[in-house]
């Protein structure tokens, strides 16, 4: 019974110690712990057993820096659309610093928030093929287990979907890393390791997330 708390309570800790990092060393990521990552994403569970994911590993500084440019441009034209539609009043609506609020603006309408990608040691493109009806869903797995396992060896990650959402940027991306037209590029990760770690990002109570039964009744009572 103690191995299995001190197993679970292993486990936790990575879930709760993983962070978006978005700033890392010129330190390489080595084979090994490339080799750990990988696998933790190829062992992620899939619709039928499809496994419809493939993985670009993007080490090329001329790359990258390609993939930090398109990130950027994808960046910038989502917040700067979300500045426009009001939604990111929305965001800033209960930040008093006036300051703060002017730099995070300028880092997403910029698009810089997601360039980081060009100074990572280490990016996996993240493919899925289209005719798998789960794909979405399979390689989010994939991609979990990946940054899990990045935290698990004391590397930091971070998720990006700024260069694949709009279909004129993933056709820049298809052409520069020749991905087959049955693939879609999903994601990309940037892999590294860290120079700063976040403070962790608030997150809703229990008994504001879980019902019982029905909605809206709770089944976790709020804690006084």
């Amino acid at each position: 019974m103690t191995e299995k708390y001190n197993i679970t309570e292993a486990a936790m800790k990575i879930i709760q110690d993983r962070r978006s990092i978005r700033d890392y060393s010129d330190e390489p990521v080595s084979d090994e712990d490339m080799r750990m990552i990988l696998e933790a994403g190829r062992l992620a569970p899939s619709g039928e057993n499809a496994q419809p994911w493939r993985f670009i590993i993007v080490k090329d500084e001329t790359t990258r820096k390609r993939l930090g440019a398109i990130a950027r441009g994808g960046s910038g034209r989502r917040f700067t659309a979300e500045y426009v539609t009001k939604q990111m009043h929305e965001r800033f609506a209960t930040m008093e610093d006036e300051e703060k609020k002017k730099k995070i603006f300028e880092k997403l309408t910029s698009g810089s928030v997601s360039a980081f990608l060009a100074e990572a040691p280490v990016n996996i493109v993240v493919c899925g093929k289209k005719n798998v009806w789960d794909m979405p869903y399979d390689t989010s797995a994939s991609i979990e287990n990946m940054l899990l396992m990045a935290t698990a060896l004391g590397l930091g990650a971070c998720w990006v979907i700024a260069p694949c959402i709009d279909i004129r940027d993933e056709e820049r991306l298809k052409e520069l890393l020749g991905v087959p037209e049955e693939f879609k590029i999903v994601s990309i990760i940037a892999v590294g390791h860290p120079t700063r770690y976040p403070k962790p990002r608030p997150r809703m109570e229990m008994h504001e997330l879980v019902y019982a039964e029905r909605w809206d009744e709770a089944y976790y009572r709020e804690e006084a």
